[in-house]
């Protein structure tokens, strides 16, 4: 398995079975994040240092606009794109095995989880896996220790309130709140 097979079968969302070359290969994988993120979280960097580690890690050129408070968790890191102008805040996790999409302007708060993947309901099956990726547009707001789950996809301009579950697509200039998330309000200028 090499990455383009990899990032071609999460893309098509394809259903990974326990032990099969593709789960075998995404436990290889987390070994070369675990790798970078214990140098990212192990010690103080300066900024221009943790930029590089971190693109390395999602194996893109660095953004100076980029902005990481550490400690930072992935589970892979080459599924990740990142716009410009975006903050993580300390304590993030993303599994990013089925992808994570940024947009620019993003701010994302302390603690926050994205998940890409869902393991099967059926417990005989329980280590088979269906990715489905994240999508954060642009100017979007992510409030402390929210979870954003498998395949959701949040508009431009919205905000996702600290602590909420984003089980749902959330709409463009919306505010999201709870558990599960609910549209509580539209953002007007």
């Amino acid at each position: 398995m090499d990455r383009d097979t990899f990032l071609s079968q999460m893309a098509k969302q394809t259903y990974i079975a326990a032990g099969s070359e593709t789960h075998l290969y995404m436990h290889e994988m987390s070994q070369r994040a675990l790798r970078y993120t214990a140098e990212i979280n192990g010690k103080y960097h300066s900024p221009e240092e943790l930029r590089k580690l971190f693109f390395a890690l999602i194996g893109k050129e660095p953004d100076e606009t980029f902005g990481l408070f550490p400690p930072f968790s992935t589970d892979y890191g080459l599924n990740i794109s990142i716009g410009k102008r975006v903050f993580l805040n300390s304590g993030c996790c993303f599994q990013d095995q089925g992808g994570i999409e940024i947009g620019d302007d993003v701010l994302i708060g302390q603690q926050v989880v994205i998940a890409t993947l869902n393991h099967d309901l059926d417990p005989e099956k329980r280590g088979n896996m269906y990715p489905s990726p994240v999508k954060i547009g642009n100017r979007v707001w992510v409030g402390a220790h929210a979870t954003i789950l498998p395949g959701v996809t949040i508009g431009d301009g919205a905000v996702i309130g600290a602590g909420a579950v984003v089980t749902k697509d959330v709409p463009a200039n919306t505010v999201a709140l709870g558990v599960p998330a609910k549209i509580v309000r539209e953002i007007k200028d």
